[in-house]
């Protein structure tokens, strides 16, 4: 944990039977294999291989020894790749991303020098990169970063730490801001520039938080989600009240299950539509020549409010989805806070127009032509459920009805 480098190994790596993808976790930099088992567990249970990644604390100040654990993971991915395609997903927990998993972006991007393998060979596993998962992350870079690290009690597994072990972390933090006091925010602009610009693969992205964790602050997560959806990506974010820094799915296993697996079937239809566009394509068209137009209901929460679904564990959920494809990568680390209003979309379907004479004269009568007068609006209720309100002013009239009815 204190040294340079890491250690990689696959957590389940089946070649026959169901296998939908490979999911690289990049986990926090304290985490033992036993602490990756319950994840690598529910990841194989959902028919997807899993490739394991822990690094070590101080890649997080020495760019070059991260890069060098990036490209052993990249060999890894490169020769599983040349055996069969599959999507892959990136799933980064506390300083993972810093530690290793920004470094494999910057290099399947061209930015480092390759070794051993040629800018091909990577393109083919950026081509397979299909989403993004960020549990208790990712972790703003600022020059206090080792020493509440160090004293987290994620980290030293005590509430309180020992004054010996507070001394020695101070000592430690105060010769990494010495040596890199330089360094830190052109660390940290190139780390946040990289996570960024990872939105042109056009993957979805799946983030969990907490507002108790002190060490991923809810704030500088939820500035990164909405810079996500404001440079048009598919962002999802849960908020968990009550738990800790990379316990979200010890304490909400059921919600934390559902949420992965909602992205991951994501990502396989986005690998799926990325290499096989056709064929989706047919589906999708023979999907919609047999089923019935539905209205297209979106739903969305303020950071302030809480969306909650009978079957789930109380938590807050931000759903975002655009289709700006431009990119700006000027924003880097945290933004304004921005209110945002619970909102129902409805698409823009083409109604049902029903034939014959009485079917017409029914519908004339039942279904109002002006809709401008209707009510929709967030309920106010603890629940958070939103609700639609319909007022007309116009009453059924049965002998209206009757006279329309006369041939």
């Amino acid at each position: 944990m204190w040294g340079f480098g890491g250690r990689y190994y696959w957590g389940r790596r089946e070649r026959v039977g169901r296998v939908e993808g490979i999911v690289v976790a990049f986990a926090w930099m304290s985490s033992q294999e036993r602490h990756l088992k319950r994840y690598v567990d529910m990841y194989s249970s959902l028919g997807w291989n899993s490739l394991v990644c822990h690094s070590e604390f101080l890649n997080m100040f020495f760019p070059d020894k991260a890069a060098s654990l990036a490209f052993e993971i990249l060999k890894v991915l490169v020769e599983e790749l040349k055996i069969k395609r599959c999507p892959i997903v990136f799933a980064s927990f506390s300083g993972g991303p810093k530690a290793c998993m920004y470094k494999v972006l910057q290099i399947i991007e061209g930015y480092h020098e390759p070794r051993r393998y040629s800018l091909d060979d990577y393109q083919v596993v950026r081509d397979c990169i299909a989403g993004y998962i960020y549990d208790s992350s990712p972790v703003d870079f600022t020059s206090d970063l080792g020493t509440r690290f160090l004293l987290h009690p994620t980290v030293l597994k005590a509430s309180q730490p020992p004054r010996i072990v507070s001394w020695a972390a101070h000592s430690i933090a105060s010769g990494l801001d010495t040596l890199f006091l330089n360094r830190f925010e052109s660390h940290r602009a190139e780390y946040w520039q990289t996570l960024y610009a990872s939105v042109s693969m056009k993957a979805p992205y799946l983030i969990l938080c907490s507002e108790e964790d002190d060490l991923a602050p809810y704030q500088t997560i939820f500035n990164f989600a909405q810079r996500l959806e404001d440079l048009g990506r598919d962002v999802k974010l849960i908020k968990w009240n009550g738990s800790p820094h990379v316990g979200h799915f010890l304490h909400f296993p059921i919600e934390y299950r559902a949420a992965v697996t909602e992205l991951l079937n994501k990502a396989a239809g986005v690998y799926w539509q990325r290499t096989r566009p056709n064929e989706v394509a047919a589906v999708d068209k023979m999907n919609c020549d047999s089923c019935k137009p539905t209205p297209d209901v979106r739903k969305a929460a303020s950071p302030s409010s809480s969306f909650q679904e009978p079957a789930l564990a109380p938590s807050n959920h931000l759903f975002f989805s655009s289709m700006i494809d431009g990119c700006d990568y000027r924003g880097i680390g945290s933004m304004h806070d921005e209110d945002m209003e619970g909102v129902i979309r409805l698409s823009n379907s083409p109604r049902t127009i029903p034939h014959g004479a009485n079917g017409q004269i029914l519908y004339d009568v039942c279904v109002p032509k002006n809709v401008e007068d209707w009510d929709i609006e967030s309920s106010s209720s603890s629940n958070g459920v939103l609700r639609a309100h319909t007022r007309r002013h116009t009453s059924f009239n049965p002998i209206k009805l009757m006279r329309r009815s006369r041939l």
